[in-house]
């Protein structure tokens, strides 16, 4: 029997979440599959994001018990609040040779603290809190040193550390810390402390189909059956119907299937082409800004991949 048009569009676009099972999870969506759809893919209606990190660490001082490179290597993770987009990266060949830092590609930090007895505190008192002054470095206490016209550039930026809480270091009376970092422009591949996201995922926006009118006490229990948002009762005259507000607001728990009385008046799936992204940052750019940046990224990519395609083309 010949599929209809209404089960050709489910089979496509729509993963069934059943009881037992889930249908239409196999890919159907390559060209001459299905007569009268048209499934190629056109690239014209479809780079790496860059973020500033610490790159080198010169230590001038450091009697903490933190050893040097455990230091620097802490530092370096230290998510850095600067627009990456207005730095130029660093030419390899100088990053390695004696070129000095510039404004248009660096950005230089100062750590320098020393730790004291206080002169207030109580003699009974052990907490090093009231003990010390500066006994705990914090990622707040790494100060911007601008270089060239910077001050001028960034005057209305706050540059330095995304949060001020990240603990570095701890210290005892004497014991002290000068440090000057340089931040330079890099990507993800090259190290983790470049990536901008610290979290990302993606899942299928649910789709939630009610097959009959769904009133009364079923409605009720329909309504519990998913998280809040996602179905609700409107008066109908007088008698409460459920209906869908917003499916993306669905966990795909199923729990409606345990209900003998309510599993076949609804529809469970999930939108094959429909993708919601979770973006977490780290700080250094907001996360609708990531997204964006990532995008142009790919399509960059693309533009690549047809450039090479055409030139191998005319050869």
């Amino acid at each position: 029997m010949a599929a209809t048009g209404s089960n050709v569009e489910e089979i496509r676009n729509l993963v069934v979440l059943e009881e037992f099972g889930v249908k239409n999870v196999h890919t159907t969506d390559f060209p001459g599959n299905y007569p009268g759809f048209q499934d190629g893919w056109d690239m014209k209606t479809f780079q790496k994001v860059p973020t500033m990190a610490i790159e080198k660490v010169f230590i001038y001082n450091n009697t903490s018990i933190v050893q040097d490179e455990v230091l620097a290597h802490r530092l370096g993770l230290v998510p850095i609040k600067a627009d990456p987009r207005l730095f130029e990266y660093k030419n390899i060949a100088e990053e390695f040779g004696e070129q000095e830092a510039s404004e248009i590609d660096t950005i230089q930090l100062q750590l320098k603290i020393k730790c004291s007895r206080n002169p207030r505190a109580s003699k009974e008192s052990s907490d090093p809190r009231e003990l010390y002054l500066n006994h705990i470095v914090y990622s707040k206490d790494i100060n911007w040193v601008p270089l060239g016209n910077q001050a001028d550039v960034f005057a209305d930026s706050r540059i330095g550390a995304v949060h001020d809480d990240i603990v570095i270091a701890q210290l005892r009376p004497g014991q002290e810390l000068d440090v000057v970092m340089h931040c330079v422009k890099g990507i993800g591949k090259d190290h983790a402390k470049f990536s901008p996201v610290a979290t990302a995922s993606y899942r299928l926006l649910p789709d939630i189909t009610l097959m009959e009118q769904v009133e009364g006490e079923k409605a009720e229990r329909l309504k519990r059956c998913f998280s809040r948002g996602v179905i609700d009762l409107e008066d109908v005259r007088g008698k409460k119907v459920a209906k869908v507000v917003n499916s993306r607001l669905d966990t795909c728990s199923r729990e409606v299937l345990r209900h003998k009385d309510l599993k076949n008046l609804v529809k469970l799936g999930r939108v094959r082409d429909h993708f919601i992204f979770t973006i977490e940052s780290t700080g250094s750019l907001p996360a609708d800004v990531l997204m964006q940046e990532a995008i142009k990224v790919l399509m960059a990519k693309c533009q690549m991949l047809l450039n090479e395609l055409s030139s191998a083309g005319t050869q």
